[in-house]
């Protein structure tokens, strides 16, 4: 897969045009994470019952808000190819039929959210304080669901066509808001009642409407997007059944990988609360590391889409291949970096020495986790890029629901609970039994799934019909923007 084409000049350029666009993405995705940073450090400084109810809550929110985004993200590879053979109003007409979806997915994401009792079943006996917590955070977030999921049809927009500077601004300004609202309403300043974990739900659903109006402002002031002719138009089942086609899978995936994280939540509760906020420092600097990947990856396939959509396949596989090695060599240095960090990391979050020793001990296990994660990320999102979503979805139902989650139940809290502890044990002595197995399994799960994903972009690489090659642009390295 990986040939002597990587040396060249080409090759040189398109990973340069990767990078160029990374980086804004990352920045973007950074600052839209630091939310969940915000709420976890702050709301773990109100109370142990707020922090857990937060990371309960928003682990519940986050696999219902994913598994739709992930739908929506259909149109970064349909919108790319569409600019990439300048079909310019083809990308206007299909954002509009986005919009439609967004409304449609965002009907079956509130009643998910009505109903958290169905979800915290999986927890155990929960503190009636912080059960009551929960409803109220997940109720508060309804609100904010159809703003952030047309939001993402801006994003999709911009990633499509190499402008991810505009989201990654707005996203950027919504840092500072967050922070703003969530110091009035979770420690009640300014005469404001102190709402704990429900306060950080409120503020989220007022920043999210007002990064609406922004993004909505700016696709009407950017005189770069009018030649798309952006309009809402009327829902056709046409262009619907081709989103869901692509959407579906792609949901699917972004589901079984956020799912893990919600099962993980759920089930390390049993374990306590300074165990569950232990876990959700860990999972929640694996969120933000995984940005690193998740950016590079939407940079990759934006302009391996491009390109396909320009008939240049060997420039898409080239753009394709720069991608995963970019990802293997940052991947490196962040597990690096958090293994020499992770003292300082997890005192940052937490006040708690109960919560901080815990959350020491799991974070031996993130490098690893990172590693995985990493390059199995870089490679789902390249096949995108060629509209494949079905078999990488069912390669990850095996890899992270089976040996990942199913595995980390069984030797973390079903009948094989404990035959892990004495290698855990070996890696820190403070190491909880249940969270380190879930941990560790979704690790080899993670690692599994890029083994098999690989193969089949090899796969795909030798079978890709060659008739694409080079129909609309017939210089390789051309630009496409």
């Amino acid at each position: 897969m990986f040939s002597s084409a990587l040396l060249s000049p080409i090759a040189w350029r398109q990973a340069s045009k990767i990078l160029h666009q990374a980086w804004p993405v990352l920045l973007g995705s950074w600052a839209s994470i630091i939310f969940g940073v915000l709420d976890t450090a702050m709301t773990g400084h109100a109370s142990a019952a707020d922090l857990q109810a937060m990371g309960l809550g928003v682990s519940i929110y986050i696999t219902v808000f994913i598994g739709l985004m992930g739908v929506l993200h259909a149109l970064i590879p349909i919108l790319a190819q569409s600019y990439g053979a300048h079909h310019n109003l083809e990308v206007g007409r299909m954002w509009g039929q986005g919009v439609w979806l967004s409304l449609f997915l965002t009907a079956l994401g509130s009643i998910a959210l009505l109903f958290p009792d169905l979800w915290l079943s999986a927890s155990g006996q929960l503190e009636p304080e912080v059960h009551d917590k929960i409803v109220m955070y997940l109720r508060s977030l309804i609100l904010a669901l159809p703003a952030a999921l047309i939001f993402r049809t801006i994003y999709a927009l911009g990633t499509a066509v190499s402008r991810p500077k505009m989201v990654m601004l707005i996203n950027l300004a919504s840092v500072l808001f967050k922070a703003l609202l969530n110091w009035l309403l979770i420690f009640g300043k300014w005469g404001l009642p102190a709402m704990g974990a429900v306060g950080s739900g409120l503020a989220t659903t007022i920043v999210s409407w007002l990064m609406l109006i922004a993004g909505i402002i700016l696709l009407k002031r950017d005189s770069f997007f009018q030649r798309f002719k952006l309009q809402l138009g009327r829902p056709l089942w046409r262009d619907q059944k081709e989103l869901l086609r692509l959407g579906i899978p792609m949901g699917g995936s972004y589901l079984i990988e956020i799912f893990a994280f919600t099962f993980m939540a759920l089930l390390v509760a049993r374990e306590g609360k300074f165990v569950s906020g232990g876990h959700q420092i860990m999972a929640n600097l694996a969120a933000v590391s995984f940005m690193i990947p998740m950016a590079i990856g939407v940079a990759t396939a934006s302009i391996t889409a491009q390109a396909i959509g320009a008939g240049q396949l060997h420039r898409a596989r080239i753009t394709g291949n720069y991608g995963v090695v970019i990802v293997f060599l940052f991947a490196c240095l962040t597990a690096g970096l958090l293994l020499a960090t992770r003292g300082t990391l997890a005192q940052l979050y937490s006040n708690d020495i109960e919560v901080v020793v815990m959350a020491l001990a799991l974070l031996q296990l993130l490098p690893l986790f990172h590693f995985c994660d990493a390059l199995q990320c870089v490679v789902t999102y390249i096949l995108r890029a060629y509209k494949i979503a079905f078999i990488p979805m069912l390669m990850q139902i095996i890899a992270l629901s089976g040996v990942g989650l199913g595995g980390g139940w069984w030797l973390g809290f079903g009948p094989g609970k404990g035959q892990l502890d004495n290698f855990l044990l070996r890696l820190s002595p403070n190491m909880p039994s249940g969270a380190g197995s879930m941990w560790l399994m979704s690790s080899s799960g993670l690692g599994l799934s890029a083994v098999l994903l690989l193969l089949w972009y090899t796969h795909v690489l030798r079978t890709y019909p060659k008739s694409k090659r080079r129909i609309n642009l017939p210089d390789p390295d051309a630009p496409l923007s």
